[in-house]
């Protein structure tokens, strides 16, 4: 049986996340394998990096699939872009090892939070954004994400309360830039903040917990420091808001 490995591209906007779901097809995952199902005349189960949430885009998710389908690589690829919806699409596709699996071999990724630090509205960069009209105050931000860069147990930064595994986590660096945003060939003046996060591996809705913290201190509604002391305590409800979907890209999966 070959094993393919194939970079993905999407826009989360109406999809209910990446994993298949029994109560709908409408995921990232259960489109892939549909068309490949089709294509392939067998039952194929696609294995993504990780699972994004309803909403959340990707320009780097990984994922690989086993199929003794005759065509190739190209071929393949080739395929599943004239058939996939417009806002999914392969950008990468070639024959892995036969042990090699997208979320197991992962060693890290990267994730980027657009933030529109303004109070006009964005009409073509509203999918991709989230609005935030105070002034924000990066050098606090910056203050409070060292506190959790380094390795961390980010049980206060997770909504997953059930779950039985380990919540540490490394964060190898978070980034913080205010840029000028650029819509429809329109520069906007340095009104955009891009928050960065690279790390071994992310807890459920861990960036965004993160990133809506971040935020409140930004605002000046929590201090740098509160965050060592919501990492001790260890509990959700310390933490700050989660921030929206919209405005998190899934940019790099590292092996």
């Amino acid at each position: 049986m070959r094993n393919f490995k194939m970079i993905l591209q999407y826009e989360g906007t109406r999809y209910q996340g990446w994993q298949r779901q029994e109560s709908t097809d409408n995921t990232i995952q259960g489109k892939l394998e549909a068309l490949l199902t089709k294509m392939t005349g067998q039952k194929t189960e696609v294995q993504g990096s990780g699972r994004t949430d309803a909403g959340v885009h990707a320009m780097g998710q990984v994922a690989n699939f086993h199929s003794d389908v005759a065509m190739d690589a190209r071929e393949i690829m080739e395929y599943m872009n004239v058939y996939l919806p417009e806002d999914i699409a392969v950008i990468a596709l070639e024959e892995a090892p036969e042990r090699f699996h997208s979320r197991l071999n992962a060693k890290g990724k990267t994730y980027c939070y657009r933030v529109v630090n303004d109070s006009v509205p964005r009409v073509f960069d509203r999918k991709y954004v989230h609005v935030v009209k105070e002034q924000l105050d990066v050098e606090a931000m910056e203050r409070a994400a060292a506190y959790l860069q380094g390795t961390h147990d980010f049980k206060a930064f997770t909504s997953n309360r059930k779950s039985k595994k380990s919540t540490i986590r490394t964060l190898d660096a978070i980034r913080i830039e205010r840029t000028a945003s650029v819509s429809m060939g329109m520069q906007n003046g340095e009104d955009e903040i891009r928050f960065w996060y690279s790390g071994n591996g992310f807890l459920y809705h861990m960036v965004r917990i993160i990133t809506g913290t971040l935020l409140e201190v930004g605002r000046h509604k929590r201090n740098p420091e509160e965050i060592a002391e919501i990492l001790a305590g260890g509990c959700r409800e310390a933490a700050g808001e989660l921030a929206p979907a919209k405005g998190l890209t899934l940019m790099e999966v590292r092996y």
